[in-house]
C-alpha cells in the first residue's frame, strides 16, 4: 500500500509537473512583458549564453529613469533589501529589510563588486555590467545565474525589465524537479519587487516635482 500511494503520488506530481509545463508556465515567466521583451535580446544575456531557465518579468513605471535607478543601486541582503515580501525572505534567513527611503551610502556601485550573499559562502552576485539609468546586471559567483535590470524610458514613463537566466547544468534531476516548483514562487516574490519598485519610484519622482514646483514659486 506504501508503495502504490508512494507511486501514485510520484505520478500525480509528473502529471501536474507536465501541465505547468504546457498551460502555465509562460505566463509565469513572463509577467507583465511584452512579447518583444521576452524575445528580444537584453545586455547581461552574454553573460550566460547557454540557459535552462529564463524569465522576463517587467512593469512600466510613471516616472522617469533617474528615479527608478537609485532602488535599483541600493538592493541586495544587508543592503536596501529586495522590496518584497520581507516576512517570506526571513523565514529563509536571508536578513531582509526594504528600504521605504534611497540611501545615500548604497549609492556607488562598481563593475566588480560582489554584492554578498547572506551566508557568506560563496554565493554572492557581482557586478558585471553597470551603465546608470539603464542598465544593472550581475552574475552568480559560480556563474550559473545572470540577473539584469533594464531601463527604458520614453516620454517620461520607464518600462523596468527584469531578465533572469539560470544554468540547472550539474544539477541532479532532484535539484532541476526543485528549480521548476521554485518559478511560481519566484513570480510572487519578484512581482511584488517590481511593484515595490515602481510605487517607490512614483512617490520619489512626485516629491522631486513638488520641490521644482515649490522653489518656482
Amino acid at each position: 500500500m506504501i508503495i502504490r500511494a508512494a507511486a501514485l503520488t510520484a505520478a500525480i506530481a509528473a502529471g501536474g509537473l507536465v501541465l505547468y509545463r504546457r498551460l502555465l508556465r509562460d505566463p509565469v515567466l513572463t509577467w507583465g512583458a511584452t512579447t518583444d521583451e521576452a524575445e528580444r535580446e537584453l545586455p547581461g544575456d552574454e553573460l550566460l549564453e547557454k540557459a535552462d531557465i529564463v524569465s522576463t518579468r517587467a512593469i512600466a513605471i510613471d516616472a522617469p529613469a533617474a528615479a527608478v535607478w537609485p532602488w535599483l543601486v541600493q538592493m541586495g541582503p544587508r543592503r536596501a533589501g529586495a522590496y518584497t515580501y520581507d516576512w517570506i525572505e526571513n523565514l529563509l534567513g536571508l536578513d531582509m529589510h526594504s528600504a521605504d527611503t534611497v540611501v545615500p551610502e548604497l549609492q556607488h556601485l562598481e563593475v566588480g563588486e560582489v554584492l554578498q550573499g547572506t551566508r557568506g559562502d560563496g554565493t554572492g552576485m557581482r557586478v558585471e555590467l553597470l551603465e546608470p539609468e539603464h542598465v544593472l546586471a550581475t552574475r552568480s559567483e559560480d556563474g550559473r545565474w545572470v540577473w539584469s535590470f533594464v531601463l527604458d524610458e520614453e516620454d517620461g514613463v520607464t518600462r523596468l525589465v527584469s531578465r533572469n537566466r539560470i544554468s540547472t547544468g550539474g544539477l541532479s534531476q532532484g535539484g532541476k524537479l526543485g528549480m521548476a516548483v521554485m518559478e511560481p514562487g519566484s513570480l510572487v516574490m519578484e512581482r511584488k519587487m517590481l511593484i515595490g519598485i515602481k510605487q517607490r519610484a512614483e512617490r520619489l519622482a512626485a516629491e522631486e516635482n513638488e520641490k521644482l514646483v515649490v522653489s518656482a514659486g
